[in-house]
């Protein structure tokens, strides 16, 4: 006859037995999703890490592949020769530059956003219709539209002028779908009615708390605009010939379009490109509260 241990009564249930043996499954796959991890770093940082590298280098180094010895660093007289080459037309591009995607980036994050709360609060015929327009707009690409604004640009007499860039850089139709997005996420239609009650008008209540609640949203429609900008290259390819009105992308290649025949430009090619890096570093690092939190916010919507 067999019996079993019966637990008292009043006795703690019994805490299941763990193994003591490593789950080996799980070890491999964090081992490698961090291993590529590290890998997409590597393969991130790299180019960077030649651009500082190659940015102290003589002519004869880049030429010789030695770009990425620590040896014959000249970085300084790199810098002298790029503020001095053209008498500093590097800098005029660079300026440019700062002006096409600071101003531009603010005043169509603007734009966006409130067209995107308009989208969100008010109610108005066609109102679908035309946010589909505006998701139609996403699709077509910018070098396809590249022509057309050259041809109005040439009816309106700003051909090879600021406003030629400058102009179509306010308009991003993914910028208005991504505010409307943000605005549905942070921007409550009874904290809307309680600022009417209190009297404020409809730019007053948008000004004051609308765009101040969506306020992430803003910032992140900014850093993509400012970045598609700054890199903006056939846009002012088409728009301007006069080299004074170039950006910093389409200077740098008229400079790089020259090594052929003035191996002399190598030095100050790779030195103005690691310039050009550092406004895009300091946007999103100064930024990126600001944009962490809305990408999450956008991701969740």
């Amino acid at each position: 006859m067999t019996t079993t241990a019966t637990r008292p009564s009043g006795a703690p249930p019994r805490r299941p037995v763990r193994s003591d043996r490593p789950r080996r499954p799980w070890t491999l796959s964090k081992g490698a999703v961090n291993g590529t991890l590290v890998l997409a770093t590597v393969y991130t940082l790299w180019p960077l890490g030649w651009l500082l590298t190659a940015s102290a280098k003589n002519t004869a180094d880049l030429l010789g592949g030695n770009a990425l010895n620590a040896d014959n660093f000249r970085l300084g007289q790199n810098l002298h020769d790029l503020a001095t080459t053209g008498d500093g037309i590097y800098f005029r591009w660079y300026l440019n530059s700062l002006l096409y995607a600071g101003i531009g980036s603010v005043l169509c994050a603007l734009v966006c956003v409130a067209a995107g709360y308009a989208f969100h609060v008010y109610r108005f015929p066609g109102k679908e219709k035309v946010f589909g327009l505006v998701l139609l707009g996403v699709l077509v690409p910018t070098t396809a539209l590249a022509l057309p604004m050259y041809l109005l640009a040439s009816e309106l007499g700003i051909v090879n002028t600021f406003w030629a860039v400058f102009i179509p850089s306010l308009v991003n139709p993914f910028g208005v779908y991504l505010a409307r997005v943000f605005c549905a996420g942070y921007v409550p239609n009874e904290v809307l009615e309680a600022a009417r009650m209190d009297g404020a008008g409809e730019l007053r209540t948008f000004w004051s708390i609308g765009l101040r609640m969506v306020m992430p949203g803003f910032v992140t429609v900014l850093l993509f605009q400012f970045t598609a900008i700054w890199n903006n290259f056939f846009l002012p390819l088409v728009m301007l010939s006069d080299n004074r009105l170039f950006p910093v992308s389409l200077g740098l290649f008229s400079w790089n379009a020259q090594t052929k025949a003035f191996p002399e430009y190598y030095p100050l090619v790779i030195t103005g490109s690691l310039l050009a890096v550092v406004p895009l570093v300091l946007a999103f690092v100064l930024l990126q509260r600001h944009w962490k939190a809305g990408l999450t916010a956008g991701s969740v919507k």
